[in-house]
């Protein structure tokens, strides 16, 4: 009997938490398509701005490790 009531009462937590989650899914505010196109630009063109900053900074440190194994 005790069985019975674990598995009833896991259930029930399941169910709550399924529709609890489709209660805060109804709530959300999706983007435009236009906003996502948007920030889809801004995301690939920071990213790509990190990318060239990152291999510049990159290749600067490795002409310097190279000068400073150069000296040793």
């Amino acid at each position: 009997m005790a069985e019975e009531t674990s598995v009833e009462q896991g259930g029930n937590r399941l169910s709550n938490y399924l529709n609890s989650t489709r209660e805060e899914l109804r709530k959300v505010v999706w983007p435009s398509r236009d906003e996502a196109v948007n920030l889809t630009i801004v995301v690939l063109f920071v990213t790509a701005l990190m990318t060239v900053l990152l291999g510049g900074i990159d290749f600067l440190f490795t002409q310097l490790l190279d000068l400073v194994v150069g000296l040793v």
